[in-house]
């Protein structure tokens, strides 16, 4: 798959010119029109005129309940339409009679607020029943979807009357010469094309096999990737619901129109100069498949691999890919004439692409001016699996091509992956398994290949976006190891800012290029103290030039590793004088120590960027660490959502936490956490359930309004507030904790909780810090007493300069719009100048 997008890149359309742009344009059209008129009958248009540009879906499950057995359209919401101005959505109703189970019926109507929809049936794969409100198990909502093939179909009787499976639940269309989307009810006769659809794709599978099966079967019969387990398993979850083969992810309607697709995009193929057009065939699957996703406030479906995984989707989009909007054929080949105008754009050089492996490459040595690598990201992504999901269907567009099969690989079914250089212990490969050794030893390999065809005086260049600093350090031994030299660091925009996991996180909004070269083979041998000598002036200068120019959080912290490279990557080893070899990982500890001083000197001062075990001057730990915290979380480019509550779960939709709500406030990788707050002296473990939380690899910051009844305790603000009015804060001691102690945990290990060890009341009253004070005066803002608040802060003033100095910090570091950053705000408006 990469293979063929880059033959284009590099081939086609420089050899072509913006004229491929409107070849593409025009061979859309021409496999629309013969399409649209082939497949009429299977996407008719309603009596009115209207025309169905996509038709909305739930996967349905039965009640298990004694007495009920009613029917479960497993639905994430009932949203269709969610616009400022526009809204529209569906409501269930129930109905009964005395001789069936119970039903679900739907109506459209336009919701004047939130409050008025019902909410989803559907939450971790537990499905509520509409009916009775009973919760059928993960488990038991797997099995049924099991039997159902994954439950993309329908399953109608003799009479051609649905009885089970999919339950189409809306139909959106438009109006020729009328603005916007319209929603109707699904009829009789939507329901006669999918039934239409299914005997279809029958008759076509029985003329393939009486065809003696001399060509790929028509429907995708290659097997889906096992999910779960560690590694790239985590990505999937398909085969848990029964779709086994890539063909059961489309419903039987999208079959026939990506059989017809290939076949009129291969026969484009045998007149085209291109194998541009092919890669319609891929942008068509990623809609025309039940993992669609419906947007209700775009209108519009939304393709499957919108992120890099395949997890199951409950209530899905089927485009109607023979009109003009979003998942259609004219709509995918006009983005994708856009593409190639955009790249002539540059006027590039003809190319040419080939597939080799990265660690035995055919270039002769020394051969390459510039070595460029986007190399993969330890076990963050199953590339090779989910390309299968478009290679199934390019397989089936190109074979028949001349001159184009050569680009696919014809003694597999799928995409190779034993060579792929990913951590995936599922796998073996020489009986040794993918796993953490293996990935570094192979990425070394490749950055000596790499090496090897460059040029003496070549330029080479890594790109990066990994967020753990485990995936940093796997990356970076293996360049050093197949002899490179880091000579730069520069972050660059390429990650999108509203995917799932840059929310309120400490995630990467751009991509960090490591520039390199060839290090001398005679280089010499550094010396230890002299590389730490140098190390604090090199990241500080780059920091400020960083900072200097809006780079900001995780993006400044990844970007400082270049420099820091530089240093260390100059010589074949580095020593102490004792002759001990220092290796990657502790000179990269000692990275980290000095970027975390760096920042907390920026935003807190000397004292605290020289603190270590709480150092007289400085403020404590938590303050220490929750600044560190946010500086980190700042974005390049734009603020992060405050209207997200928490970073948005990155697992797969059917999750089985069982948390009662999702987790709020800001989050961090823990190894990320740890590696800045252990070289200061900043006990974590201290903090636990007070200043974060950490569960599952991930430290939250815990948000300000969750701390409200641990620091006044069960009477609330008002009555800290009247103690403190009643007394005017005379004593400037404030008592926090009053009723029971909070507690704090051991690190928490990956993927569970760690014990919890009570702390004694009177030693928590005793040493209240600081942040605490911040934090109990945030919650007289939000409260509203504006006279405790008043004199709270009166009686800090009087303690010393500690207190507004924090607060000043933190509502520089707040992301605007987080309440967070309005209570400080708002609180320091109080202050008495």
């Amino acid at each position: 798959v990469a293979c063929l997008i880059l033959k284009v890149m590099l081939e086609d359309i420089p050899r072509h010119g913006p004229g491929l742009a409107e070849e593409l344009r025009k061979a859309g059209a021409e496999i629309k029109a013969k399409a649209e008129e082939e497949l009429a009958d299977l996407y008719p248009k309603d009596p009115d005129g209207a025309t169905p540009i996509a038709y909305l879906w739930a996967r349905t499950v039965r009640c298990e309940a004694p007495n009920c057995g009613a029917e479960i359209p497993l639905m994430r919401s009932m949203w269709l339409c969610r616009k400022p101005k526009r809204k529209w959505a569906l409501r269930p109703i129930v109905g009964r009679d005395e001789v069936n189970p119970p039903r679900v019926e739907f109506e459209i109507f336009q919701p004047q607020t939130d409050q008025e929809l019902s909410s989803g049936t559907v939450s971790r794969a537990r499905a509520t029943c509409v009916c009775c409100h009973t919760v059928l198990p993960a488990d038991r909502v797997r099995s049924q979807l099991t039997a159902q093939d994954g439950g993309a179909d329908v399953v109608f009787d003799e009479l051609g009357n649905r009885t089970s499976g999919a339950r189409m639940t809306a139909v959106v269309t438009v109006m020729l010469g009328q603005p916007g989307r319209r929603y109707r009810l699904p009829t009789d006769a939507d329901f006669a094309a999918v039934h239409l659809a299914q005997e279809r794709v029958a008759r076509i599978l029985e003329e393939w096999e009486q065809g003696q099966q001399q060509e790929l079967c028509p429907v995708p019969d290659e097997p889906t990737p096992a999910g779960g387990g560690s590694g790239a398993g985590r990505a999937f979850s398909v085969q848990k619901y029964g779709m086994m083969n890539w063909g059961d992810l489309s419903t039987a309607r999208e079959k026939v129109s990506l059989i017809t697709l290939t076949r009129s995009i291969s026969d484009q193929l045998h007149e085209a100069r291109s194998a541009a057009v092919s890669l319609l065939a891929g942008r068509m699957s990623d809609f025309l498949v039940s993992l669609a996703r419906w947007k209700p406030d775009a209108e519009c479906p939304v393709q499957a691999l919108a992120r890099q995984a395949l997890p199951i989707t409950w209530d899905f989009a089927e485009a109607n890919p023979w009109t003009d909007a979003t998942g259609s054929v004219n709509s995918q080949a006009s983005r994708m004439a856009d593409a190639v105008k955009s790249i002539c754009i540059t006027e590039p050089v003809i190319g040419q692409s080939q597939r080799v492996d990265a660690t035995n490459h055919t270039l002769p040595e020394k051969s390459a001016k510039v070595w460029f690598t986007d190399p993969p990201y330890y076990d963050a992504v199953p590339y090779a699996d989910l390309s299968d999901f478009f290679l199934v269907w390019l397989k089936r567009t190109l074979h028949t091509s001349s001159g184009m099969g050569n680009i696919l690989d014809s003694n597999s079914l799928l995409s190779p992956k034993d060579a792929e250089i990913v951590q995936d212990e599922t796998k073996v490969i020489n009986s040794r398994r993918k796993d953490k050794k293996w990935f570094e030893e192979e990425m070394a390999k490749a950055f000596s290949e790499g090496r090897r065809v460059l040029k003496k005086d070549g330029v080479g260049s890594v790109v990066f976006a990994h967020k753990t600093t485990e995936g940093w350090e796997a990356l970076l031994s293996g360049m050093i190891q197949g002899g490179w030299t880091i000579t730069g660091s520069w972050p660059i925009a390429t990650e999108m800012g509203a995917r799932l996991r840059a929310r309120d996180s400490a995630a990467l909004a751009t991509s960090i290029h490591l520039v390199c070269r060839p290090r001398p083979e005679d280089a010499d041998i550094g010396e230890w103290s002299n590389v730490l000598s140098e190390l604090p002036s090199r990241v500080g200068d780059w920091m400020q030039r960083m900072d200097s120019e809006g780079v900001r959080g995780a993006d400044l912290v990844f970007s400082c590793i270049g420099p820091a490279l530089e240093i260390y990557s100059r010589y074949s080893a580095v020593e102490t004088p004792e002759g001990r070899r220092v290796e990657l990982p502790e000179y990269l500890e000692r990275v980290w120590e000095v970027v975390a001083r760096e920042a907390l000197e920026q935003v807190l001062g000397t004292a605290e960027a020289q603190a270590r075990n709480g150092a007289a001057g400085a403020l404590e730990e938590d303050a220490r660490m929750t600044a560190l915290f946010l500086w980190t979380l700042q974005s390049t480019g734009e603020e992060a959502d405050p209207d997200n509550g928490g970073e948005e779960d990155d697992q797969d939709n059917d999750d089985e936490d069982t948390s009662p709500r999702r987790p709020t406030g800001f989050s961090m990788p823990f190894d990320v956490a740890r590696r800045f707050a252990q070289p200061l002296g900043i006990h974590m473990e201290e903090w636990e359930n007070r200043t974060i939380n950490t569960d599952k690899g991930v430290v939250r910051l815990r948000p300000v309004a969750d701390r409200a009844r641990e620091l006044f305790g069960e009477a609330g603000a008002d009555s800290m507030a009247d103690e403190i009015e009643s007394n005017a804060a005379s004593s400037g001691q404030l008592s926090l904790f009053p009723d029971e102690a909070p507690t704090i945990r051991g690190r928490a290990r990956r993927g569970r909780r760690a014990a919890v060890t009570p702390v004694d009341d009177t030693e928590i009253r005793r040493n209240a810090t600081t942040l605490d004070r911040v934090h109990a005066a945030m919650l007289l803002q939000a409260s509203g007493r504006t006279e405790a608040l008043r004199n709270l802060i009166r009686a800090e003033q009087d303690r010393g300069p500690d207190f507004l100095r924090l607060s000043n910090a933190l509502s520089a570091l707040y992301p605007r719009g987080s309440e967070e950053k309005r209570l400080l705000d708002g609180m320091l408006l109080a202050a008495p100048r």
